[in-house]
């Protein structure tokens, strides 16, 4: 051992820093439409190269191409591009509401709004998704009121959460949102459990877990691919790959895994990667995996491919650890942009419709918004009750609580 080389630490390396030429080289995109549709009844085994692809359907020309083509009807097409600038739309101004100081919190979603909004229309009514911040997009597309987003966001007397959760972690049964959880990772082994309670009391509803990219180190992620592949779970298992966690690049999470799809091969889940910025795309293998799931055959776990484009929060600044024009260089592009290309090429959208519709969906934005304000902010107006601290916990208050109510005077 005395002629041993000394031992080296590895830490994974980005290809660039901030000040350094974007680089996506190791990004390998397969042409639109070249990757294989298997039966939904596949082994995982004989599928195992989904892990290591990606999914595509709009060709660079805006054609919607191959074998995962034609999920969408023309109506459904031109509500979810105006579901994903509802969205966009709703970031702007709520980040600006948070520059004023009217929340103390925000998290957008630029760039990302194709992977919530197109795989809400693949789950049915009850199904239950259990999100982490960034999928506020499965709201919006179920038709959850923006009202009530801004409320929780404000923090207001009409917040339907009662001022009891951060900023953006919403909450609804009636639209299958699971309580977000600030605690990453713990959501995905608690949509497991749903998910096999959903089973075992014989239900015919499924659950879908949602975990970024960095949250994928956590062991909670482990242990939840554990569960779900031993029990055969009803799930749909998303992993959101949009680079970067906080401040740290994919690699540091993926390790020497090659990509995160392919975690599910160990436990013997079919795993796929899709294009996240290409609505089609995303919506036609998610609903291979509901039906998969919904069909008795198990869990499959999905990489979206995206690209954080903004800050990871507005606690952040990206420019630290990044540079600057790196999200232009990402070669999957806008997914609004695309789908806007889509519908021009199809004949059923225009440029002018489009700028019509940018225009009438930050007018319900902001309709929404002043609603909104007029029940108070984060620094002014109506605050929900502090006897709303000590409701709703219990069926039956105990004896400590009911003490500590009567101290406050509420």
């Amino acid at each position: 051992m005395a002629n041993s080389a000394p031992l080296k630490f590895h830490v994974p390396e980005p290809e660039v820093r901030p000040g350094g030429t974007p680089d996506f080289s190791n990004v390998v995109i397969p042409e639109a439409g070249s990757v294989e549709r298997p039966p939904v009844d596949a082994e995982p085994e004989s599928i195992r190269k989904l892990a290591f692809s990606i999914i595509r359907v709009l060709n660079r020309d805006g054609e919607a191409v191959g074998p995962w083509a034609g999920s969408l009807t023309d109506e459904e097409l031109t509500a979810g591009l105006r579901h994903m600038m509802t969205l966009r739309a709703f970031d702007a101004r709520m980040q600006m509401a948070q520059r004023q100081g009217k929340t103390s919190f925000y998290m957008q979603h630029l760039g990302e709004e194709a992977v919530s909004t197109a795989f809400r229309k693949a789950l049915a009514k009850g199904d239950m998704n259990f999100p982490t911040y960034r999928q506020a997009g499965l709201l919006i597309a179920d038709g959850y009121p923006m009202v009530d987003m801004m409320n929780q966001i404000f923090s207001n007397e009409r917040d339907p959460l009662r001022g009891r959760q951060l900023p953006v972690m919403y909450s609804s049964r009636e639209h299958g949102f699971f309580t977000i959880s600030g605690n990453l990772a713990t959501q995905f082994v608690q949509a497991v459990g749903w998910a096999m309670a959903s089973a075992i009391s014989k239900d015919t509803r499924i659950a879908a877990a949602w975990i970024g990219d960095g949250s994928t180190a956590e062991s909670d992620f482990h242990s939840a691919l554990v569960f779900a592949s031993t029990y055969k779970a009803p799930i749909i298992l998303n992993v959101v790959n949009n680079q970067w966690a906080i401040s740290t690049f994919q690699g540091i999470a993926r390790g020497g895994s090659g990509t995160f799809a392919a975690r599910g091969i160990g436990f013997g889940i079919p795993s796929l990667r899709v294009d996240g910025n290409d609505f089609l795309a995303v919506h036609a293998v998610a609903k291979w995996a509901a039906e998969r799931a919904r069909s008795n055959l198990g869990p499959t776990l999905i990489e979206y491919v995206t690209y954080r484009a903004g800050a990871h929060s507005t606690s952040d600044d990206p420019s630290a650890y990044r540079p600057k024009t790196e999200s232009d260089a990402w070669p999957l592009g806008d997914p609004i942009l695309r789908l806007k290309n889509h519908l021009i090429l199809r004949g059923i959208w225009s440029d002018e419709r489009h700028k019509q519709a940018e225009a009438e969906v930050m007018d319900s934005v902001i309709a929404a918004q002043k609603e909104a304000e007029g029940h108070g902010t984060l620094h002014s107006g109506g605050k929900p009750s502090v006897r709303d601290i000590f409701e709703g916990l219990y069926e039956e208050m105990p004896p400590h609580l009911r003490r500590q109510r009567q101290q406050a005077g509420v």
